[in-house]
């Protein structure tokens, strides 16, 4: 445990943007600092009147201002033009650890202590965006029609993943059956402009023309003690078949 911890402290003394992180915590307090080591149960933060150490479970969210991260599967500001259909209003609802999507028709299995995040930009094919109550893990739903193969949408999404982040490198690629159906699971990593390193799993499922990606994320650091976790989340997916007429229309 003591090297884990001596690993993480040394990765992000190099990885950390300049620009402070800005910690809620869920008594109303605001901390700004940089965080220095991330452990399974406690942050350290490095502030102008001296470190101090918190609780994961004190934290209500943590902001990096200066990242400028967009999720992958989300799009640019800029290419969000009056031309482009707007993000269809998704019917869904989580109860306990189960997620149900009506609007995209599929569900899925999550830990206890995630919630529906209202704060990460929607995309057109986005229909979801998920995360720990902490915000320290996060996961993005989209779906579309495509009529090519799965491997070449999964290039495609890898593209999108490239020009969202400033540095970026495909770790490996298996072949998977998630809900009966072909998939791929792909784990990269890269940094956004002036952020932290993050660790990324993606599963590209496909059934017909009809593409769904479920991607999970978290700081690089903690990816290898997440990656048991992630995987069985996106294990989890399992379709309805009832696509609604909203999410079916913004697809085509």
């Amino acid at each position: 445990m003591r090297s884990l911890a001596f690993t993480i402290t040394f990765c992000l003394a190099f990885a950390l943007p300049a620009a402070a992180e800005e910690i809620s915590l869920k008594d109303g307090t605001k901390i700004v600092g940089r965080m220095t080591a991330i452990g399974a149960e406690k942050i350290d933060v490095e502030t102008s009147y001296g470190k101090v150490q918190l609780k994961r479970s004190d934290i209500l969210t943590i902001n990096f201002p200066e990242n400028g991260f967009t999720p992958p599967g989300a799009t640019d500001a800029h290419e969000l033009s009056k031309a482009e259909p707007a993000a269809p209003r998704v019917d869904e609802s989580l109860q306990g650890v189960r997620y149900v999507n009506k609007t995209a028709g599929f569900s899925l299995t999550l830990p206890p202590d995630w919630i529906i995040n209202p704060d990460i930009r929607r995309a057109p094919a986005t229909m979801t965006c998920l995360s720990s109550r902490d915000k320290t893990r996060f996961l993005l739903v989209t779906q579309e029609e495509y009529p090519g193969s799965l491997e070449s949408y999964k290039e495609l999404a890898m593209l999108s993943a490239r020009k969202n982040l400033a540095t970026f490198e495909e770790l490996a690629q298996s072949n998977a059956t998630i809900d009966g159906k072909s998939a791929l699971l792909v784990f990269y990593r890269g940094t956004p402009q002036k952020g932290v390193p993050i660790g990324f799993l993606s599963a590209v499922i496909q059934s017909g023309n009809t593409f769904t990606k479920v991607s999970v994320w978290c700081v690089d650091p903690l990816f290898h003690d997440m990656q048991p976790l992630f995987e069985k989340i996106v294990s989890s997916y399992r379709s309805s078949g009832q696509i609604s007429t909203a999410a079916s229309a913004n697809s085509k």
